[in-house]
């Protein structure tokens, strides 16, 4: 690891957000530095070839190396507890590097039926033209999994907690499950992080991310990764040296500024999470809250166990349905109407018009989400702002 010597205690979670993957260059300087270039210069023609042959370590193009992006990726990893990382532009390319490194035409995908919109339509569509098939299932049905298992089973793909309702799938069965057959299992840690939750302690032996969330925090860019051990990831690094959904380096080094408050940021969004969907559910114009923090949470023992906090995001039913669900949405004033997560400021979507409009009704049906759900991902404003906020189109209804 980068900047510290082999002889020093493990670090904690905060420290290495801090610390890990800095790379300095001769200049000596104390912020990581940003390397704004496409291709790098050799001494020779024989270090060049030694470069490009991949027998000699080292940079040749930023479409596959980077320093701020290597900075980047030893940073994430660390934070992982994976043995390497892989950055890529965002959260869908970085799943799309994942499945085509590993799998071919006629494999199949046991997935999560609760996932993001995205994911279920590069599955269902997308990968589905290449001839890699999905079958969806339940996330909190460990028997359905096993049940999905065909000879052609590649991949399990679990994101825990689920998007929008906060489903949380048992990594540790799902991965028993899976290895028993020699299937690998890739989890999609956008919403806890490595700060509430590790995957790969739990089994799993690749972690997928949407770095555009909360690792960057503050909305700015897009990224995504995939981590894991490097037998794994360097399948899905010859990918992106060759398909070429590359980060960039300007995204890389605002996105190490991001992790550098991620523990932060994560708690105390967790905090105010929590606060906030206790408010609702106590609320008569709520019919329903989903947020893994609260006991009345299908899975709440489960996250208490699977996880170190219940996360940002809180999901809701209203009474009544879209109609009800939009005059909310419509009435806040403090709130962001947008579909992205992760941000210091709180942001508010309605999942059936937005996120997953483009699932057929049935679809959306079948995964829970319904007219009257609202997405809320919490920010860092007082906790009492977001419920006057949100108090305004509530009482209309």
């Amino acid at each position: 690891m980068a900047g510290f010597d082999d002889a020093t205690p493990a670090y904690r979670p905060e420290t290495l957000a801090v610390r890990a993957g800095q790379e300095r260059s001769q200049f000596g300087e104390h912020a990581e530095a940003l390397y704004l270039t496409s291709s790098f210069v050799f001494k020779s023609a024989a270090l060049a070839a030694k470069r490009f042959s991949g027998e000699e370590e080292g940079n040749v193009y930023s479409r596959f190396t980077n320093p701020t992006v290597t900075m980047f990726e030893e940073r994430l990893a660390a934070l992982e507890g994976a043995e390497d990382c892989v950055a890529t532009a965002s959260g869908m390319s970085a799943i799309m590097a994942l499945v085509l490194a590993h799998l071919k035409s006629g494999d199949h995908i046991v997935a999560s039926s609760g996932l993001f919109g995205a994911t279920v339509q590069l599955f269902s569509n997308i990968l589905a033209r290449t001839g890699i098939a999905t079958t969806f299932v339940p996330q909190t049905d460990p028997t359905a999994w096993e049940a999905a298992i065909r000879p052609e089973t590649k991949l399990f793909f679990l994101e825990t907690p689920s998007n929008p309702l906060t489903e949380i799938a048992d990594i540790s069965a799902l991965t028993a499950a899976a290895h028993a057959r020699g299937i690998l299992v890739a989890v999609d840690n956008c919403f806890c992080t490595p700060i509430l939750q590790r995957p790969l302690e739990l089994g799993a032996d690749l972690v997928v991310h949407s770095a555009t969330k909360f690792l960057d925090g503050q909305g700015r860019v897009l990224g995504g990764a995939v981590c894991g051990p490097k037998r794994l990831t360097e399948e899905v690094f010859k990918y992106l040296r060759t398909a070429g959904p590359t980060l960039s380096a300007f995204n890389a080094w605002v996105l190490l500024k991001g992790l550098e408050t991620l523990k932060i940021r994560v708690e105390a969004q967790s905090a105010n999470a929590l606060q906030l969907a206790r408010w609702l559910e106590a609320h008569p114009k709520v019919a329903r809250v989903f947020y893994p923090g609260l006991p009345s949470h299908p899975q709440y023992e489960l996250a208490q166990k699977q996880q170190k906090g219940g996360g940002a995001i809180v999901s809701f039913e209203v009474q009544g349905a879209r109609e009800q669900a939009w005059q909310v949405v419509d009435h806040c004033r403090l709130l962001s109407i947008t579909a992205n997560l992760g941000d210091t400021k709180t942001t508010i979507t309605h999942p059936a018009s937005t996120t997953h409009g483009r699932i057929p009704p049935e679809a959306r049906a079948a995964a829970g989400i319904g007219e009257g759900l609202l997405r809320i991902a919490v920010g860092l404003e007082a906790v009492e702002d977001l419920q006057a906020d949100l108090a305004r189109g509530l009482s209309l209804i």
